[in-house]
């Protein structure tokens, strides 16, 4: 009979030390991988990065309908100004209803209503 041999596969041979090139690969591609990623953190979360820009547009929205809003105070305010300095009837109806002034010759009746009167306010 014939001597049977085992055919063994060789394996490649462990690697027990690492060589400087393989070394400087992974140290660059960790550098690399860190990185990105402290840029991609700063691009989504940095003084100018996506999240601060989306407060900021918000925030700038609402300053935009609050000077609408003031606007459109200003030009009632004006309004009134005007009425108050160029309008006579105004003045006198207001002098009227607020500081019960009265013409000569008028007389000033003050109404007081049945609610008031049963309260007991005095009148």
């Amino acid at each position: 009979m014939a001597a049977v041999r085992k055919i063994r596969r060789r394996r490649p041979p462990r690697r027990t030390t690492f060589d400087s090139s393989d070394l400087q690969r992974r140290i660059l591609r960790g550098i690399l991988f860190f990185g990105a990623a402290v840029l991609v953190v700063i691009f989504f979360f940095g003084d100018h990065g996506l999240y601060q820009l989306y407060k900021v547009r918000g925030e700038r929205e609402q300053l935009i309908r609050e000077i609408e809003q003031l606007r459109a105070n200003r030009i009632k305010l004006e309004g009134k100004k005007e009425q108050l300095t160029n309008d006579f009837e105004h003045i006198e109806r207001l002098a009227r209803e607020r500081y019960r002034m009265a013409k000569k010759g008028e007389k000033v009746f003050k109404v007081i209503d049945a609610a008031q009167k049963k309260k007991g306010s005095g009148f």
